[in-house]
């Protein structure tokens, strides 16, 4: 049997009078997961979560959410929420008096509808009765979080979730998709920040004009499938540098963001060289005490897939 998804999207397109903003996407998010969705400015991303959240209707295509088909002129089913381009707040309510307000739309007595629970989990309970119009950006992004949560989703979809969050409040947000996803949520979640998709996301999709250019586990945009770049610092530089030469594999590179004495040795390489790097320096007596990409797996993939892609198109027209 396989997986149960709680989004299966085939050959989705949609357009804006002559602008096609999603070209024939596919996408697969499995249940309990939280799947990342990356791409440039223009990419299709806000389009296609508008089309999860029921904001928009594909012109062609077959989307399934929550196992329910998805027509023109069908919302998205129960069990749906989220936010795209921020989240729609009262600006002269308080926090609390928000999340009541939402409350009585889905018909539920705001004593029992768990808000106190759902702002404790945002960190936001010091705020409560504050009104949403002196809130942070962060603080808004939290409390859109805090208004999704109140209706107890099966499938959240997020837009730029950790935009203007101090780390206390990204900690925060962190804290709460992973126990979601655990429980068995769903997150879709659009990002622009690297670190976030790859501490939250097993799987992401990345799109660049309007097509997928890749989509699955982050495993299979590790480094192994390209060479990256590595700032290593060591207990001896010299001698380091001088090993890393001698590696088959391993190409040393000058780093123009290193520490004035040298202590960084930047080496450009696939994974399997790497680790014959690494063993060798320890056979050798020199301590690996940093070893880190100088850009992310993700990121690395991300800017070559879309670069690919738009180099493919301009040599089309």
């Amino acid at each position: 049997m396989g997986k149960l998804l709680a989004v299966r999207a085939r050959r989705i397109t949609k357009c804006f009078g002559e602008v096609v903003a999603l070209d024939g996407i596919d996408l697969d998010v499995a249940q309990g997961r939280i799947h990342g969705l990356v791409g440039p400015n223009g990419a299709g991303k806000t389009t296609l979560l508008g089309l999860l959240l029921g904001l928009a209707v594909a012109d062609s295509g077959r989307l399934e959410i929550l196992g329910t088909p998805v027509g023109r002129g069908a919302a998205a089913p129960d069990g749906v929420a989220g936010f795209v381009d921020g989240p729609g707040l009262y600006p002269s309510l308080t926090a609390r008096q928000n999340l009541a307000a939402l409350a009585a739309l889905h018909g539920r007595d705001a004593r029992t509808a768990g808000i106190d629970d759902v702002l404790d989990q945002v960190g936001l309970s010091d705020v409560a009765d504050d009104r949403a119009n002196g809130f942070s950006l962060g603080m808004r992004q939290r409390l859109g979080l805090a208004a999704a949560l109140l209706t107890r989703p099966r499938l959240l979809v997020l837009d730029e979730p950790s935009n203007g969050l101090d780390p206390a409040g990204k900690r925060h947000v962190h804290r709460v998709l992973t126990r979601l996803a655990a429980q068995g949520t769903s997150v879709v979640l659009s990002s622009h920040r690297m670190d976030d998709l790859e501490a939250l996301c097993s799987e992401v999709t990345i799109l660049a004009t309007g097509r997928v250019v890749f989509s699955g586990p982050l495993s299979k945009l590790a480094a192994e499938n390209r060479e990256l770049d590595y700032r290593l610092i060591t207990s001896d530089p010299q001698a380091a540098r001088l090993l890393a030469a001698d590696t088959a594999g391993i190409r040393v590179a000058d780093d123009a963001g290193a520490r004035q004495d040298g202590e960084v040795l930047v080496v450009r390489a696939l994974v399997p060289a790497l680790d014959e790097l690494v063993a060798r320096l320890v056979h050798a007596g020199i301590g690996v005490r940093e070893l880190a990409p100088v850009v992310s797996p993700l990121e690395a993939a991300f800017l070559a897939l879309t670069e690919a892609l738009t180099e493919q198109q301009e040599a089309e027209q």
